[in-house]
Order: C-alpha cells, then sequence, then structure tokens
C-alpha cells in the first residue's frame, strides 16, 4: 500500500497531498511544530491520518526535547498536546490520538518510569495508532464490501483513502474490498473543490490500483444519478455525533440530499476513533473555515474578482435521516443510531447493528 505517513529514525516522513497527482513528494518532519504545521497546512489530511500525525508527531517531540526530569518533560509534553490540538478543530481522530497518548504518558509516569521510558512508550503507541488504523481500516472494507452489488457503479466525495488513513482507506477500503471482489464496474469521484482532494487524490489512487475511475463536478452528480445511474454513495467522516449526523468535507451534504432523491442508499466508512458519543448531535460540531485563497486561486492563478467576499467552510453536516448505515471495524451500524453507535463500542465481532434499509 502507498505509505501515507511513517515514523522514521529522525523525523516523521509523509507523503505531500498538496503536490499529487503531478509529483510524489515526501516531507520530512523533524520536530513536533513541523508536524503540527503538516497538518495545518495539509501536507497530510484525513481524519485518521491526522490522528496518526499527531500521535507520531507527539513522540518524535518528546524523543528530541531537551527536558531532563520528569516534571520538566510532562511539561513538555503537555505544550506539544496543545499545539496539535489548535491545528485543525473538526476531525476528532486528532483529539482522540491526543487523549490516547496522554492516557499512556499519564499511566507511565504514575508507575514511575524514568523520561527514556516514557519517550520508548509513547513511540511504542504512537506506532500501535498507526497499525491498528491500518487493520481497521481492512475490517470495514470488508464488512462495506458486504453492501456492494455486482457490477457496482459507486460515487464517492473527496478523498477517504490509503492517503487519509495509515493505508488502505475508510470509504476507498470498501471499494478496494469490493474491487477484490470483483464488483466493481464503475466508481465515480467527485472533484471535490476548492481542494480537489477528488480529482487529484482519489482518482489518483484508484487509478493506481486499477479501478476504473471517472472524475465529475459535485454539480453533476444528480444529473448523473438520474441518466447513468449510481448504485451506492460510500464516503469518509471526520466527526460522527451520537445521533449519527456526520461531518464530512464540504458538499457531502449535497450528494447526500441527491442521494435520498434518487433512492439511492448512502453508506458512511469510518472508525470508531471517528465516532464522539460525547456530541450529542450535529450542530454541536465545530466546523474549520479556511483560507478565503483556496476559492480565489487556483495555484497562483486567481479565479474571483479583488473585493469578493469568499465563504470557505471545510465540511458540512449530513443528518443521520440521510445515512443508510455507518460501516464500521466492528460492523455495520443502522437507525437508530443513538443505540447502534453506543452497541458498537461494546461490539467483540461481526455485527450488523439495527434494521436493514
Amino acid at each position: 500500500m502507498l505509505p501515507t505517513i511513517e515514523r522514521q529514525a529522525d523525523a516523521v516522513v509523509m507523503i505531500d497531498q498538496r503536490k499529487l497527482p503531478g509529483k510524489e513528494v515526501y516531507v520530512r518532519c523533524r520536530t513536533a511544530p513541523e508536524v503540527a504545521r503538516a497538518i495545518k497546512n495539509m501536507v497530510i489530511r484525513g481524519a485518521p491520518a491526522i490522528g496518526v500525525a499527531a500521535a507520531m508527531g507527539l513522540a518524535l517531540g518528546m524523543r528530541r526535547t531537551k527536558a531532563t526530569g520528569t516534571k520538566q518533560f510532562a511539561a513538555e509534553f503537555t505544550r506539544f498536546c496543545e499545539l496539535m490540538a489548535a491545528t485543525r478543530p473538526t476531525a476528532i481522530n486528532l483529539f482522540w490520538a491526543i487523549e490516547r497518548m496522554k492516557k499512556a504518558f499519564g499511566a507511565a509516569v504514575t508507575a514511575g518510569m524514568s523520561v527514556g521510558e516514557l519517550q520508548d512508550l509513547l513511540e511504542r503507541e504512537a506506532q500501535a495508532i498507526h497499525d491498528e488504523d491500518v487493520a481497521s481500516c481492512r475490517a470495514m472494507g470488508a464488512f462495506g464490501a458486504e453492501v456492494v452489488p455486482e457490477a457496482a457503479r459507486i460515487l464517492t466525495h473527496c478523498n477517504a483513502g490509503a492517503l487519509a488513513t495509515a493505508g488502505y482507506g475508510t470509504a476507498l477500503g470498501v471499494i478496494r474490498a469490493a474491487a477484490e471482489r470483483g464488483r466493481v464496474r464503475q466508481v465515480f469521484a467527485d472533484e471535490t473543490r476548492p481542494f480537489l482532494q477528488g480529482a487529484r487524490l482519489t482518482a489518483w489512487e484508484l487509478l493506481r490500483d486499477g479501478v476504473p475511475t471517472t472524475v465529475i463536478t459535485e454539480s453533476m452528480a444528480g444529473p448523473l444519478m438520474r441518466q447513468q445511474g449510481v448504485d451506492l454513495v460510500v464516503v469518509g467522516a471526520d466527526r460522527i455525533a451520537a445521533n449519527g449526523d456526520v461531518a464530512n468535507k464540504i458538499g457531502t451534504y449535497t450528494v447526500a440530499m441527491m442521494a435520498k432523491a434518487h433512492g439511492i442508499p448512502f453508506y458512511v466508512a469510518a472508525p470508531l476513533s471517528t465516532i464522539d458519543l460525547a456530541t450529542p448531535d450535529g450542530s454541536r460540531i465545530p466546523i474549520e473555515q479556511r483560507s478565503a485563497r483556496e476559492v480565489t486561486h487556483l495555484g497562483s492563478v486567481q479565479l474571483a474578482p479583488d473585493g469578493a467576499s469568499v465563504w470557505n467552510p471545510a465540511f458540512d453536516v449530513t443528518p443521520s435521516e440521510l445515512v443508510a448505515g455507518i460501516i464500521t471495524e466492528k460492523g455495520i451500524a443502522r437507525a437508530p443510531y443513538d443505540r447502534s453507535l453506543r452497541a458498537l463500542f461494546g461490539a467483540p465481532g461481526r455485527r450488523t447493528l439495527g434494521p436493514p434499509c
């Protein structure tokens, strides 16, 4: 699989997703602030990948710190946690990974570990988060492939593939697993303005895998559903509220509404770390506002006139009633989501929770 991010001896190394598909360039982050900037500037993006990057950034920062005593070391760790948390507000995996690293660190401090032992423990925990993400993507791919019909025409929005995770992907993990079973006839990838994750990243990933892929603009999705037919939609998520409302890349809500109007099942694929049971519904999810330049310019080319106002939310919220199922590494949750999502956290193996749609 494509190496999205990995920990090397002196750095966290990640593919620069801003340069794809034109160039395959890898960025070496040698300090925790460099990792934080890479997250903020979308060198790496995708909720699970952001979580992995933050965990590896914390481990890297604490490996390179000059702090000596445990108290000074703990203060430095807290500072780096705050630095990572300030990068992007919507993706819950970021905060999940930080909290997991905090919990491991706190338990180790209580156990009386030395600074060197704490550094080793943080490295192991970050690598575990990475490895578990790959495993969860493969598991949700297997669950999701079961809802994909033969010769399926699948629409996806943004990029929820290997690039958005530690490997394999969430929504694209479902598509990959279905393609491995010979069930995928065609994938339609929304261009995904303004950052073009669908055109640049999703199409690039799928074509590397030999999956037939057609790029469309978001405004073409409705006519495509009516004229050529789409069998299902599958997307990723950056945060899922306790009631099943889904925050994902801006434009997802529109796709979900069109799918509902055409009787097409709309699925969301995301790991349990994306589910935020502490947030009751989508209205409580913070939505990141991005730079106006992402809309007014394409690279160095200005598209909009000077003086034009810009509204550029990075995400929108799709209400749970538009979602046919939420595919996770523990099974597929279905409505009522306030019960089925909570049940997933106690699910030891394969389950489909809630009545089928």
